[in-house]
């Protein structure tokens, strides 16, 4: 704990000194948690700074590429916080990449009881993937380790005893030149890390279709802006349904383009929609640009080859709890009633469902890359590893 005490120090001295900040900062941000004691460790490496609250179940909040005055990358929920309230349903802090596990709807859900309509007044986050704290068992400047055990029971009733073991990591230029295939050039500001989650079988029985399996599902806050677009490729040769877009009701087309390949998603806070794309669909990378601030948003994660099961997270009856969506998008906007728990827009990955034995573990790595600075360096890379470029992903909205 020793970084976490000193990481929170240091922002408390920032703040004592009246620095100030501008919102969007990275220092914004930091002062604001040191304001409302709300610890955190901090990953850095030069300008570099990752942060990570523990109490939250060990979520990346924010980050950025360029120090205490560059972009805070994540979507923090600074209305929710300032009440200082515990809401017994949902507690939403925001944060780029928090820790859940699925399905969220179906006979397996964590999300309702047992013979509960499955709709959102019966809907609840429970407290370890809400408002409880994970243990920091390690840490160092660029990584911290973290880890909970909690018991579970699904819509069906079934028991489960899982354990979660939780790194943050940095990673450095040779990393992210294997994992992307390209150089990020001199002149670009970016950052990457990436996160390892593990869940364990802790009980002792096995963990099956007959019981329903956990998965691990990440979701990533981000703040959404009129020229902000999420793009996804998939598996152009895939012969059964490439996307799910009825999530909330079909989404548009003036909002939802396929294009050779890839799926393009208008992001802008304004109307909510969500779309997915299911296992022999999804690729193993996606992306989001927005053209006014010059960011380009990269995540990679681990896709199993072979047939695998992804747990279906649509709520109420499904024809297959097994059926479902190995990466979604989200833009949020007004509810039925005209409420918006942003704005923010969301990219979630998931891994498959863990058919686990008793001590049997599974693991879904997820690499978040921002990388910003000139459109036309940025291009370039875009080009490189999706085989767009930024020109045309800008544009698509706009016709």
């Amino acid at each position: 704990m020793k970084r976490l005490i000193l990481a929170t120090a240091a922002v408390l001295c920032i703040a004592g000194c009246e620095k100030k900040y501008e919102m969007g900062t990275y220092g914004y941000d930091a002062a604001y948690f040191a304001k409302h004691n709300i610890g955190f460790v901090e990953l850095v490496d030069g300008s570099s700074k990752v942060m990570v609250i523990p109490a939250w179940q060990g979520r990346v909040q924010t980050s950025t590429t360029d120090g205490d005055n560059g972009t805070s990358y994540g979507w923090t929920n600074y209305r929710f916080i300032d009440a200082e309230k515990v809401s017994p349903q949902f507690n939403p802090f925001g944060g780029e990449e928090r820790f859940w596990i699925g399905p969220e709807g179906g006979p397996f859900s964590w999300y309702f009881k047992k013979g509960e309509e499955q709709v959102y007044e019966n809907w609840k986050v429970p407290s370890y993937i809400d408002t409880d704290a994970y243990e920091v068992e390690e840490v160092s400047p660029s990584k911290v380790v973290l880890t909970k055990e909690f018991d579970a029971v699904n819509a069906s009733d079934n028991n489960f005893r899982i354990g979660v073991r939780r790194t943050v990591a940095l990673v450095d230029a040779s990393e992210l030149k294997d994992l992307l295939g390209v150089d990020i050039p001199q002149g670009l500001k970016s950052l990457a890390y990436k996160t390892e989650n593990t869940l364990i079988n802790k009980g002792e029985a096995a963990w099956d279709k007959k019981t329903g399996m956990p998965s691990v599902w990440l979701l990533g806050s981000f703040n959404p802006t009129p020229t902000t677009t999420v793009f996804i490729p998939c598996n152009a040769g895939f012969q059964g349904r490439k996307i799910n877009d009825e999530y909330f009701g079909k989404v548009p087309a003036d909002r939802l383009v396929y294009d050779d390949g890839m799926f393009f998603f208008k992001i802008d806070g304004k109307y909510r929609s969500k779309i997915g794309l299911p296992a022999g669909s999804a690729k193993d990378i996606c992306g989001s640009y927005d053209s006014a601030q010059g960011v380009l948003n990269i995540l990679k994660y681990t896709v199993p080859s072979g047939d695998v099961d992804y747990v279906n997270g649509q709520w109420g009856p499904q024809e297959n709890p097994f059926g479902g969506d190995v990466i979604n998008s989200y833009n949020d906007g007004p509810t039925e009633t005209g409420f918006v728990q942003g704005p923010f827009y969301e990219i979630e990955t998931s891994s498959p469902a863990a058919a686990l034995a008793p001590g049997e573990c599974l693991t879904h790595v997820q690499y978040t890359i921002h990388i910003q600075g000139n459109k036309e360096m940025l291009s370039a890379i875009a080009e490189q590893v999706f085989g767009v470029g930024l020109e045309k992903i800008d544009s698509v909205f706009k016709k």
